[in-house]
């Protein structure tokens, strides 16, 4: 039996540059690595969008005035992990968030999981031909598209930092083909 393997793992400040050398790293682990070359690039897609929401989710707290630190560490820091076992791959993301949005996120995730693969297709569909951008410039499709791509329900779970901020932890598993 193969032993579970944490292939990379990072906690801090997520910049454009830490990304770009994130991926670079994995691509070069993924080739080593004897899995199909279907489950290769399913993951390292499922990890590009899981990054990218959380870089562009971190840039939330950009114009906050209060206080950098929190009381259990800077709220722009966030983690990430992955992890390759027996039969998947885990992907675990991390970030600081306004308690306020715990109920928004929830209750997106908790649409996502609902919908079966065709119905997640057409929900993207939906959203991506409304028109409507969010406040960060997107259309809300990140969530979307990681369960579509990992064609797994999304793990998460939220922990109350202080009153002013959570913590957001978003688990995605992937099978192996």
């Amino acid at each position: 039996m193969e032993r579970d393997k944490v292939l990379l793992a990072f906690k801090g400040t997520v910049t454009s540059d830490l990304l770009s050398s994130v991926f670079q790293i994995m691509e070069s682990k993924m080739e080593d690595l004897n899995d199909s070359p279907a489950t290769k690039k399913k993951v390292f897609n499922v990890l590009v969008e899981c990054l990218q929401n959380l870089y562009h989710h971190i840039d939330d707290f950009d114009n906050d005035n209060a206080i950098f630190e929190t009381s259990k560490g800077d709220k722009k820091s966030a983690i990430f992990s992955i992890s390759r076992h027996d039969d998947h791959y885990n992907i675990v993301t991390g970030n600081f968030i306004y308690p306020k949005n715990v109920d928004e996120i929830t209750s997106k995730i908790t649409h996502i999981n609902s919908l079966d693969r065709d119905q997640l297709k057409a929900y993207y569909k939906e959203i991506l031909g409304n028109g409507k951008l969010s406040e960060k410039g997107g259309g809300g499709l990140g969530l979307i598209d990681i369960a579509k791509k990992s064609r797994n329900k999304l793990g998460y779970s939220f922990k109350e930092i202080d009153k002013d901020y959570s913590f957001f932890t978003l688990i995605v598993k992937i099978l192996k083909k």
